[in-house]
């Protein structure tokens, strides 16, 4: 049986576990581990012997991230 989550819907969790980190930003566990490894992707935080990531640190990592081409994103929204 699936465990309850006592947050409401309208709150995310604001620190997930492993196979959450890898999937929030599109990658399979063994490469989000290994950017972990090789300082390319945030650190987890420990509590206790359980370890979590921080959204906020993964939504850095993600918009850190290069565009396909190298080219800089399109704003032609900004003033």
């Amino acid at each position: 049986m699936a465990r309850q989550s006592a947050l409401p819907a309208s709150l995310a969790p604001r620190l997930i576990r492993l196979e959450a980190a890898a999937e929030y930003v599109s990658l399979s566990t063994t490469k989000f581990l290994e950017l972990v490894k090789e300082g390319r992707a945030p650190r987890p935080r420990q509590i206790d012997r359980r370890k979590a990531w921080d959204v906020r640190d993964l939504d850095r990592f993600a918009e850190a991230l290069p565009y396909d081409g190298g080219a800089e994103a399109d704003s032609t929204w900004d003033d």
